[in-house]
């Protein structure tokens, strides 16, 4: 703000708006310089509609359900506790994912399934998740 004295005691301030022009100057160049320049994307292709619908997807996971007798079924698959490692490490030798869903049935006692998670992680699995029933 540059302000003036004249002859008399009063002041007069004026606004200097020669540094905001500048500044509107500047960017409308900029702006004129980046407008023309259209953003360039990665080259796609387009799906094309199939005639013929995909199959059937079948279930890769593996549910482990430890029942309140004590025994073991692997995917509706009787199984022996003292041969589930050995079947463990049967299946995960030819699969990517290493990941197994344990199932407690209704009471049973939490000592069981960790038992079988336990050996489940020994077997080689990386992730080992619990199943629950929805309450309702």
């Amino acid at each position: 703000m540059a302000m003036s004295i004249g002859g008399t005691n009063r002041m007069k301030a004026e606004m200097n708006v020669t540094p905001m022009i500048d500044v509107l100057l500047v960017l409308l160049v900029i702006f004129m310089i980046v407008s023309p320049l259209k953003p360039r994307g990665l080259p796609t292709l387009v799906p094309q509609a199939g005639s013929v619908d995909p199959p059937p997807r079948q279930s890769t996971e593996l549910v482990l359900t430890v029942r309140s007798d004590g025994t073991l079924d692997l995917n509706q698959e009787a199984v022996e506790p003292a041969n589930l490692p050995a079947r463990l490490a049967q299946i995960f030798k030819y699969r990517g994912d290493r990941v197994i869903f344990v199932r407690g049935e209704g009471d049973l006692e939490f000592g069981p399934v960790a038992h079988v998670m336990d050996v489940a992680r020994g077997a080689g699995m990386d992730r080992v998740a619990l199943m629950t029933t929805p309450v309702h």
